[in-house]
């Protein structure tokens, strides 16, 4: 088989119709269809429906109500303190000597009535003075009948004399002076055995007052003087309470000697661990001077009658502690108002008080006592 020299094939540079079109379909219809896609979406939302704008509907609040009633109110004082001792005193003798005896419950804490004997001094060379001073007086005593005997004497002899002599001459003719001096031996014999019993009464120290012994210094064998102490009592009849507070607060209760005759009454408990029965009744009785030191606070002494509950009206109660740091509220002066808990108010003096149309308002109040 044989070919023409001119039949070799030949490509064409320019792509056929058919290509062309696919290639045009390719591109410009996915373009035509974003297009189309974008202008619906724009006419969509240009004319879609809007929704008008509306308040939002009121949600009702639960609340807690509260009828704030207008009526007297007493004032309650809270404040802190200390238990004092209202009598405090350090036993010394009166006079020297051995201690022989001490009384068998002298101890610390011990209770003693007023006039029970605690220490007792060696009393013998007492008793010899008492002898020695009574022996003393019955010779003065007798040198005072002799010398009014010899003063009738003289008086007789003058009478018999029957002349008128000088007055200062008539009291040595009579024996006066030495009359006077006679008796003066007499009082000064009867004055020195009173001194002499009275030491020997000494010599056996006794409770000043009803009083329980915080310590004792002595014990049998001691030698005393008027120096020497035996032991720290205090009077169990009354205790103190040394309570501070705000010097605002004052105003408000009964001070004597200061607003009132009579003063605030006081409701004592412990600080802490304090039960019902360990209440005590109080009464305000003064206003120290002088603020505390490190909070400036007010002073005031509050008494407290029987602390250690020995009567029988106040059996059962717990005796205070000297040193015991209490809690008490003091009874004031009565006002009138409606009491509020401290919890309803917002933003300092403000409360929510519903109106005449079941709103709450806010609205300032005049707080004329917390407590």
């Amino acid at each position: 088989m044989s070919l023409a020299p001119d039949s070799s094939p030949v490509l064409s540079k320019s792509p056929p119709p058919r290509a062309l079109g696919r290639r045009v379909v390719r591109w410009v219809l996915p373009l035509m269809v974003l297009s189309l896609g974008a202008g619906v979406a724009a006419w969509l939302i240009r004319t879609a429906p809007r929704a008008p704008r509306q308040p939002p509907a009121p949600v009702a609040r639960l609340v807690e109500v509260m009828e704030a009633r207008y009526q007297r109110h007493q004032v309650r004082v809270p404040a802190f303190g200390t238990v004092l001792p209202a009598q405090e005193v350090t036993l010394y003798p009166r006079v020297s000597g051995e201690v022989i005896g001490i009384h068998e419950q002298f101890l610390p804490g011990s209770r003693f009535a007023t006039g029970e004997v605690l220490v007792q001094i060696d009393p013998s060379d007492f008793r010899l003075a008492v002898v020695q001073r009574e022996s003393d007086l019955v010779q003065a005593r007798s040198a005072l009948a002799l010398e009014e005997g010899q003063q009738a004497v003289a008086r007789q002899e003058y009478e018999l004399l029957g002349r008128e002599i000088p007055e200062a001459d008539r009291d040595l003719v009579l024996r006066r002076p030495q009359l006077e001096q006679a008796r003066a031996r007499v009082q000064a014999a009867e004055a020195a055995l009173e001194q002499a019993r009275l030491n020997l009464e000494r010599t056996a120290v006794r409770a000043p007052f009803n009083c329980t012994v915080r310590t004792r210094w002595v014990n049998v064998g001691s030698q005393v003087t008027p120096s020497t102490p035996l032991a720290l009592l205090a009077g169990t009849d009354e205790y103190w309470v040394e309570a501070t507070l705000p010097v605002d607060q004052l105003a408000w209760l009964f001070v004597p000697g200061r607003n009132s005759p009579t003063g605030s009454v006081a409701r004592i408990r412990r600080a802490a661990g304090s039960s019902a029965d360990a209440e005590r009744m109080g009464t305000v009785l003064r206003l120290l001077p002088d603020l505390e030191k490190d909070g400036r606070m007010a002073r005031i002494l509050v008494t407290v009658q029987d602390p250690l509950a020995v009567r029988a009206e106040h059996a059962g109660l717990t005796p205070l502690l000297l040193g015991d740091a209490v809690r008490l509220e003091l009874e004031g002066r009565s006002v009138q108002a409606a009491a509020v808990d401290r919890r309803w108010f917002r933003d300092g003096d403000r409360l929510w008080i519903m109106n005449e149309r079941d709103e709450l308002e806010i609205r300032p109040v005049q707080v004329v006592f917390r407590g």
